[in-house]
């Protein structure tokens, strides 16, 4: 028996289901390993390999790109699904760490040990985005959560970082807990931990529709997820640990991370609960209006630029979340399109604070802004492309991405959520422009001398115009990709 429960197992690998994750981790294990060797505050080594290790992780991605491979007993699938999201991943991680040394090094912590981190956060993120098996996602959440609570807090002597770290801590772990409670819930009532046993057992049994156990189950579930994707009430998070973390993690926190929670919560509310549809959807109708309301309303009252934007991405989240609703292709993909839209959107934005901050920076506020676009042209005209972008006007990547979403939400018959979104984005024009006020129509408060243009943040910045421009000119073909990415 036991021998043959071995061959099945062995039957049951493939690597190629989880090559790009493993190439990646392998990357990261090697600069740790090198970093060993090399005098402390060597880091300009770790930024090449890092990067070589991301470029070499998307090349194994695109190969697989229409050539599904599904391992481990169908606990992962490397999919047009997961490999989309994997590639938004890797943009994240790439541009964040493009921006990471010489901020590193100026705040007094070049230390080479955070590359790594980077990468295992991905790595992370890209089996939530391929798990077909709750374990296995729940495995991929654990590696990527406990990677951003060490960058949280990576400043061990600012308060501010300690703060953002234990908190981040504290309150992920309680989430995580909930979210394992749900799927444990889950567990009891179908037998199976696999995505697809799981609906196919929920379906066949009408009855189960009833049980308060499964009801339970799913509640607590999207309990951890809407945790992670910052969704109000469970928002309470973010603006401190935000605003406290070191501006790169923040950046790249804003992105991959909340694009792999989408991953996952989408994979298991289409795979798991079809038959529940109704349900699920009405609830997350209610939570999308709110978190949009939510981020958008009190970002108007924050006058400290990287707090604003911790309660913009609270109501972005709340965009993407009408797609879930929506439950149709259009809605699916546009938030597929949307997660990679925001990545060089919101990136490119802190991307600009890096450059913009002083040691400490303090100075990020809107009146540290005051004269920054004319003192700083190349800069000022960066961040006034971001922020265009972020209130979804065209021809950026933020229109296109809102357009798919709430085109998604009419052909679905929620047209009052659409009008719901468009008038959020409408609020959201005021604190966005006041950004561009303080960096156009104000006078410098100070000459900006401290701000230098590093060649590798500044590759960061024009990836990411470049990215935000060509998404809201031509989305037609990534949109199209995204198609081909939803089950």
């Amino acid at each position: 028996m036991d021998n043959n429960l071995v061959q099945i197992a062995l039957q049951n690998v493939n690597m190629a289901a989880i090559l790009p994750s493993v190439i990646l981790s392998c990357f990261g294990m090697g600069l740790l390993l090198i970093n060993v060797f090399l005098p402390r505050g060597t880091t300009r080594h770790a930024v090449w390999i890092s990067l070589i290790g991301l470029v070499v992780t998307g090349f194994f991605v695109m190969t697989g790109w229409g050539d599904p491979q599904y391992g481990f007993n169908d606990a992962v699938a490397m999919d047009n699904y997961a490999a989309f999201f994997s590639i938004t991943f890797l943009f994240a991680a790439g541009l964040t760490i493009l921006m990471s040394d010489d901020y590193l090094t100026r705040e007094g912590y070049p230390v080479s040990e955070y590359y790594p981190m980077v990468l295992f956060a991905t790595a992370g993120a890209m089996w939530m985005a391929s798990g077909t098996d709750m374990m296995t996602i729940f495995l991929g959440l654990e590696v990527m959560s406990i990677c951003l609570y060490v960058l949280a807090g990576f400043f061990r002597n600012q308060v501010r970082s300690n703060e953002a770290g234990l908190k981040y801590f504290l309150l992920g772990a309680f989430s995580t807990g909930f979210l394992l409670y749900g799927m444990a819930l889950i567990y009891g009532v179908t037998g199976s931990t696999k995505l697809t046993e799981i609906g196919i057992y929920i379906n066949a049994h009408g009855s189960l529709l009833d049980n308060p156990m499964t009801l339970a189950g799913i509640v607590l579930l999207s309990i951890g997820f809407l945790f992670k994707i910052a969704a109000a009430p469970f928002h309470m998070w973010t603006p401190d640990v935000y605003e406290g973390a070191p501006t790169p993690v923040t950046a790249f926190m804003s992105a991959g991370p909340k694009a792999a929670a989408f991953a996952a919560f989408l994979r298991i509310m289409e795979y798991c609960f079809f038959s529940l549809k109704p349900e699920w959807t009405a609830m997350l109708w209610v939570l999308a209006v709110l978190t949009m309301i939510v981020g958008n309303v009190i970002a108007i009252s924050q006058t400290n630029i990287k707090r604003m934007l911790a309660y913009s991405s609270i109501a972005h989240a709340g965009y993407a979340m009408v797609g879930m609703v929506a439950a149709n292709e259009i809605g699916y993909s546009g938030i597929l399109f949307y997660m990679l839209a925001y990545t060089f959107m919101n990136v490119g934005a802190f991307a600009v604070l890096v450059l913009a901050g002083k040691k400490g920076e303090d100075n990020l506020t809107l009146e540290g802004f005051s004269g920054f676009g004319y003192k700083r042209p190349f800069l000022g005209v960066a961040m006034a492309i971001f922020l265009f972008a972020l209130m979804g006007l065209p021809p950026t990547a933020g229109f296109a991405g809102k357009f798919f979403i709430f085109a998604g939400a009419v052909k679905a018959g929620y047209i009052w959520l659409a009008i719901i979104g468009v008038l959020n984005s409408a609020v959201s024009l005021y604190y966005y422009l006041r950004v561009m006020v303080y960096m156009y129509f104000r006078d410098p408060v100070e000459d900006y001398a401290w701000v230098s243009l590093p060649a590798t943040v500044v590759i960061s910045i024009v990836i990411s115009i470049i990215g935000v421009i060509y998404l809201g000119i031509i989305p037609g073909d990534v949109m199209e990709l995204a198609k081909l990415a939803v089950f």
